[in-house]
């Protein structure tokens, strides 16, 4: 799983630039490429180099901050299907499930990918996350905004279009976190995972 960078920002490090008013814009850094809004372009390479927090000028004198993106800032921002759950709601999530570095993780609902990029972020480079979602389209959802988020897809999650409660499990997971419709009727799946 790649680490969210940190020092001065590199060709592809994913970049966020805040106008005065609060407005966010994200986007990948690519050499030789132009960032454009209505209030001008900037230079890819004008933000390759520097640090976090520094004050650039578009083409039309508008000032950006240029930021790594929060995690909250990307998972209100990133595109969805499925309603998502949000940063505040994801953080009591992983703090009341005990979601600990290392833990094996069995998701049911992966939805548009908001929680299982924060579960990931939780479960670190040595724990282990299989998430289930039953719709074609919102598994499709999860795996862009996921592999978005980290820049590749992580090893350490497993995607898997199913429903949960027909998978059989012999305990192997130290947590389950159920974010479906009707998580009752998967409470024996629960039970054996």
């Amino acid at each position: 799983m790649q680490v969210i960078g940190s020092g001065p920002f590199k060709e592809g490090d994913r970049v966020q630039l805040t106008d005065s008013k609060g407005k966010m814009y994200s986007f990948y850094l690519s050499k030789g490429s132009q960032w454009h809004s209505h209030k001008g372009w900037i230079n890819h390479d004008s933000i390759i180099g520097v640090s976090e927090g520094t004050t650039l000028l578009s083409s039309s004198e508008t000032q950006y901050q240029v930021m790594r993106p929060l995690l909250n800032d990307y998972l209100l921002s990133m595109p969805r299907g499925a309603t998502i759950i949000y940063p505040k709601d994801s953080a009591v999530i992983v703090g009341y499930a005990d979601i600990f570095p290392g833990a094996k993780v069995l998701e049911a609902g992966a939805g548009s990918g908001g929680l299982s990029i924060s579960l990931l972020r939780a479960i670190g480079p040595n724990g282990q996350l299989t998430s289930y979602e039953a719709r074609d389209e919102f598994l499709e959802n999860a795996k862009g905004n996921v592999k978005n988020y980290f820049g590749d897809l992580p090893t350490t999650w497993k995607l898997i279009h199913g429903r949960v409660e027909e998978a059989s499990f012999n305990g192997q997971f130290d947590r389950v976190i159920f974010d479906m419709l009707a998580p009752w009727d998967c409470l024996e799946s629960a039970f054996q995972a």
